[in-house]
């Protein structure tokens, strides 16, 4: 018998979600805007990285098997310091967490653009760490405060992500020529919108500590609830193929013929793709029985989109973005809802989003680090798309599982309840 229970949340679990007050109409949108301003920084240390690869290969000299290291990262830290998140935001509150997120994201970021190789990689890592936390965050406070609107706001969520990428992916590359090909000042420019957003984040701050807010809840069982593993492996695996693609795909179009610019619009198109799709993919998921076929499908068109990439004419190149943009923009935004959906509470969904991407993304580093060890053992990238059928399908295997209309079947239950007012 499967370990996950079927969807019947009891009164008990609805109280748990630790929602805070009502806010008024005004207070939601600024929050929702605050929310998709922190997602929309957490993916151009990624790809600005990406499009200036081989150029900062061409200025430093860095061999193939270092840029796979550079480049795997990032993706690494994202599962090395998830963990710090429940922990995190039960201290300090989720929201002052976020604000210590932007502002090691804008250092981290700034560092990349400062001196040579070793700030390149020490900024990649801060910024790595940094987003780590937010990622595991945002997923749990869409629980906490979009309850009733979950989908629709994951949508938003996932298109900010996307947006970020894309910008990132699109003009890093024309940012490097107008300051004379410089691959510093390009990749550390991305700390002026992470500065942008912390500001506007003040206004979220909680003006005193509410108990409601910070109350401590233990999280057990869950790291031996098959449901759990499913969706942990399914994340992992669809990651792995989109940082292959946001690491990897520019200089693989490059090496193919496309000249610098061109292949850095390609992969922003093919992102732009994602961001259409990430809006219409959740609150369709939602209204269905279960996720599994739109789980797979996704994987499919993610998977077989992006070997179009890498062996259909050139010619083609574009028509193969935009449906690799919308296979992967779906599997992302329906990745991240399918941990809002499996989860019964807030709580749980944080500690289901810190597994989820502790072991995610640990899992999804050895994708990009593969390639790049491949290109330097091979001398091209003709060992690749073996790497990327193999990820669709554990992706599209772990995906049917984790798109089961059920709960994942763990303890939720408070550490230090609040004490009942006098």
């Amino acid at each position: 018998m499967d370990l996950a229970t079927e969807k019947s949340p009891s009164a008990a679990n609805q109280a748990q979600t630790g929602s805070p007050p009502n806010l008024s109409g005004v207070a939601m949108i600024l929050l929702g805007l605050g929310i998709m301003l922190i997602a929309f920084n957490l993916r151009p240390v990624f790809s600005s990285l990406s499009v200036m690869l081989p150029e900062i290969v061409a200025q430093t000299g860095l061999s193939s098997a270092n840029a796979g290291y550079l480049t795997t990262l990032p993706v690494l830290c994202l599962g090395l310091f998830a963990p710090l998140s429940p922990k995190l935001a039960q201290r300090y509150g989720v929201e002052r967490t976020l604000l210590g997120v932007l502002v090691l994201l804008a250092i981290g970021t700034a560092l990349r653009g400062y001196g040579g190789l070793p700030m390149l990689f020490l900024g990649t890592m801060l910024a790595g760490a940094s987003i780590a936390v937010g990622n595991v965050l945002l997923p749990s406070l869409v629980k906490r405060d979009f309850a009733h609107h979950a989908a629709t706001m994951m949508g938003f969520y996932t298109m900010a992500l996307c947006g970020g990428a894309a910008a990132a992916a699109a003009v890093t590359l024309p940012i490097a020529h107008a300051f004379g090909d410089s691959w510093k000042i390009s990749v550390g420019i991305w700390a002026v919108p992470v500065i942008l957003a912390a500001i506007v984040w003040v206004s979220q701050l909680p003006r005193k500590a509410n108990g409601r807010h910070h109350a401590r809840y233990t999280v057990s069982g869950l790291w031996r609830d098959r449901l759990a593993w499913r969706v942990t492996f399914f994340m992992g695996l669809q990651s792995s193929l989109a940082y292959c693609v946001m690491g990897w795909l520019a200089p693989i179009l490059q090496d193919r013929g496309l000249d610098g610019v061109t292949s850095g619009l390609v992969v922003s198109v093919s992102i732009l793709i994602q961001v259409a799709a990430s809006l219409v993919v959740p609150p369709l998921a939602i209204r269905c029985k279960d996720q599994r076929v739109f789980n797979v499908a996704l994987t499919a068109i993610a998977g077989i989109a992006l070997l179009g990439l890498v062996f259909a004419p050139l010619s083609t190149v574009w028509i193969w973005a935009c449906l690799q943009g919308v296979g992967q923009g779906g599997l992302f935004a329906i990745a991240l809802t399918v941990i809002v959906l499996r989860s019964p509470d807030s709580h749980v969904a944080a500690h289901l989003s810190s597994m989820a991407q502790t072991v995610g993304y640990i899992l999804a580093a050895i994708g990009p680090l593969l390639v790049g060890l491949l290109h330097s053992w091979t001398g091209g990238y003709g060992a690749s798309p073996w790497l990327f059928i193999a990820l669709t399908a554990g992706a599209g295997f772990y995906g049917w599982g984790a798109g089961r209309n059920a709960y994942v079947n763990v303890k939720s239950v408070p550490a230090n309840p609040p004490a009942r007012p006098s």
